[in-house]
């Protein structure tokens, strides 16, 4: 077997299976207290192609109608998340389900792929994905971490480097540098040690069509990077809000997610994920939207989305 299938389905360390867990330096993954089902429930069959259409079916994996472009994010759609071997995934379950199950996720003509953490690019989902549509979704991801999946079957598969942009779909992408790090086992380069040739990195994503762009902000602490990419106009920030206490060093805060989704980028809306879904941080799961709808009072932005399974639509 290559080594780079080896590391990805097997690990071992000091005798034992490593646990995935360990996988996620200041980002622990904590067992789901319980599992709840979404009070809300998406229908992407009402969607119109001149609308644009936001989902969030749970953690980052949020599903966009752009005018009739389908982008999935970061797609976790199974129980758990971690390592991916012999047809199942060990690691951590939810806390809660997805809003809309791998079976009813439409197909997407595009998936954005965040970095290659395992709650952001989790095997077992694009595997399925990618099976149920072989050869149909195109895939865009960081630098260097297209090895991770490069053996399914996309119709391409694109890796995306900070302020590079591609036109896919007549959908323009631009990777943005965010406050994060990029390693999917411990002992693999990052960017965030220093390894900028060679390291795997992380990204944010402007997304524009029709003249209107979203941010997808992927995983990051705060930071003002935003500030540096230059983008003006931005639409809607789907931002996250989850797993800051103690990782304050990798992840934001809902009063620092709304900092720079409003000061920084200057955007209309705002839609929240990593949050609510794995329980992460030590914080109570319901602390980040409570925090989110408190402080938002306190900034000139929207709050299109509070729960997992709504669905926040502009009508252009």
């Amino acid at each position: 077997m290559k080594r780079r299938k080896f590391i990805k389905y097997f690990s071992t360390a000091a005798g034992g299976l490593i646990i995935p867990g360990l996988f996620f330096r200041d980002s622990e993954i904590i067992a789901g207290e319980k599992n709840e089902s979404t009070p809300h429930k998406p229908n992407p069959a009402d969607w119109k192609s001149s609308d644009i259409n936001i989902a969030w079916i749970g953690h980052s994996t949020v599903l966009i109608n752009l005018f009739g472009t389908i982008i999935l994010t970061d797609p976790v759609l199974f129980q758990r998340v971690g390592l991916y071997a012999f047809g199942i995934t060990i690691g951590p379950s939810r806390y809660s389900n997805p809003a809309l199950s791998a079976d009813e996720i439409p197909r997407p003509d595009i998936i954005l792929l965040s970095h290659a953490h395992m709650d952001h690019m989790d095997y077992e989902s694009l595997l399925f994905l990618s099976k149920k549509f072989p050869g149909e979704i195109e895939c865009i991801t960081a630098y260097n971490t297209a090895d991770v999946i490069q053996e399914l079957e996309w119709k391409s598969l694109q890796e995306v480097d900070w302020t590079q942009e591609i036109l896919l779909q007549n959908i323009r992408f631009k990777a943005i540098e965010v406050n994060h790090f990029g390693w999917r086992y411990p002992w693999e380069r990052d960017r965030s040690k220093g390894y900028f040739e060679n390291g795997r990195s992380y990204n944010a994503y402007i997304i524009e069509k029709n003249g209107k762009k979203i941010l997808f902000g992927g995983d990051t602490a705060y930071s003002d990077k935003f500030i540096k990419s230059f983008e003006e106009g931005i639409e809607i920030a789907i931002m996250p809000i989850g797993a800051y206490q103690p990782w304050k060093r990798n992840h934001c805060n809902p009063e620092e997610a709304l900092m720079m989704a409003s000061k920084h980028l200057k955007a209309k809306y705002f839609v929240p994920i990593h949050c609510n879904t794995f329980k992460q941080g030590s914080e109570p799961i319901e602390e980040p939207i409570n925090w989110m709808i408190t402080a938002a009072e306190n900034f000139d932005i929207k709050i299109g989305i509070k729960e997992i399974g709504q669905t926040f639509t502009t009508a252009v």
